[in-house]
C-alpha cells in the first residue's frame, strides 16, 4: 500500500459508496424480513427507513425493539443473501478512476467500513483497488454497532503508521454514521446519495451532500484549498 503526500486524506466507505451494492442490501434486507414475518421494502422506502445502529432501523418496521432470536436470525439471514449477491456487484462509477487519480497526484487515501474485515479485505483485493489506500479497516467486532469507535481506531492507526491526522481529512460515505464518526474525530465529513439514504436524510447531517462520488472528490480538494 502507498502513503500520500499532501495534506487532504480522505477516508472511504465501502457498502453504499465505493460499492454499488444497494440493490443487493435491499435484497438481503427482505431477506432478513422474511425471517419474522416483515414485508419487503422498496429501495426508496428503504433509504426512507434507514438509520445506525440496525437493530433501530429494524425496529422502525417491526414496531417492536428485537429480541436477542430475532435479531440474530435477522442478520443471520441478512449476511447470507448479501454474501450470495454481493459478488454480481460492481464498482460504483467513477470510483477506480477518482482512486488512481487521488494516488497517483500524491495523496493518501484509507477505507473504514462496518462490512466485517475478513469479508471486507478480500472483496476490495478482488476489485484490483487495495494498493489504493494506505489502510483498509473492516469491522472486528459484532456487527449493528456504531462507525463512530471504529473510526477512532482507525486514525490512532493511520497516526502511527503515517502521521495523518483527522484535522487533515476527509470522510466520504453514504450514511448519517458517517458524518457522526466524521465529527467524533475531528474530521470533515462528505455524503453520497446513492448509497443507503434519501437526500432529504442526508441534508439533516449538517454537512455537504452530493449526487456523484466525482463531486464529493471535487469538493473534499477545495477543504484544503
Amino acid at each position: 500500500m502507498t502513503s500520500g503526500t499532501t495534506r487532504t486524506h480522505l477516508v472511504w466507505d465501502w457498502n453504499g459508496t465505493l460499492l454499488d451494492d444497494m440493490q443487493a442490501v435491499v435484497h438481503a434486507t427482505n431477506a432478513a424480513f422474511a425471517e419474522v414475518g416483515l414485508a419487503p421494502v422498496t429501495l426508496e422506502r428503504y433509504r426512507e427507513m434507514y438509520c445506525i445502529p440496525i437493530p433501530r432501523f429494524y425496529e422502525r418496521f417491526l414496531g417492536w425493539q428485537p429480541t436477542e432470536a430475532e435479531w440474530e436470525r435477522m442478520d443471520a439471514g441478512f449476511h447470507r443473501y448479501y454474501t450470495e449477491q454481493r459478488v454480481a456487484c460492481g464498482l460504483t462509477a467513477g470510483a477506480e478512476e477518482l482512486l488512481t487519480g487521488w494516488q497517483r497526484a500524491g495523496r493518501s487515501q484509507s477505507l473504514l467500513s462496518m462490512y466485517g474485515h475478513e469479508q471486507l479485505v478480500p472483496a476490495v483485493r478482488g476489485y484490483g483497488i487495495e494498493p489504493r489506500f494506505v489502510r483498509v479497516d473492516g469491522r472486528t467486532g459484532p456487527s449493528g454497532g456504531s462507525k463512530a469507535l471504529h473510526m477512532e481506531r482507525h486514525f490512532a492507526a493511520l497516526a502511527d503508521a503515517a502521521g495523518i491526522a483527522p484535522e487533515h481529512s476527509v470522510v466520504i460515505g453514504d450514511a448519517l454514521d458517517d458524518a457522526v464518526a466524521a465529527a467524533h474525530v475531528g474530521a470533515r465529513a462528505v455524503l453520497y446519495t446513492g448509497g443507503s439514504h434519501s437526500r432529504r436524510s442526508l441534508e439533516a447531517a449538517g454537512v455537504p451532500v452530493v449526487d456523484s462520488l466525482t463531486e464529493a472528490v471535487a469538493l473534499a480538494e477545495t477543504f484544503s484549498r
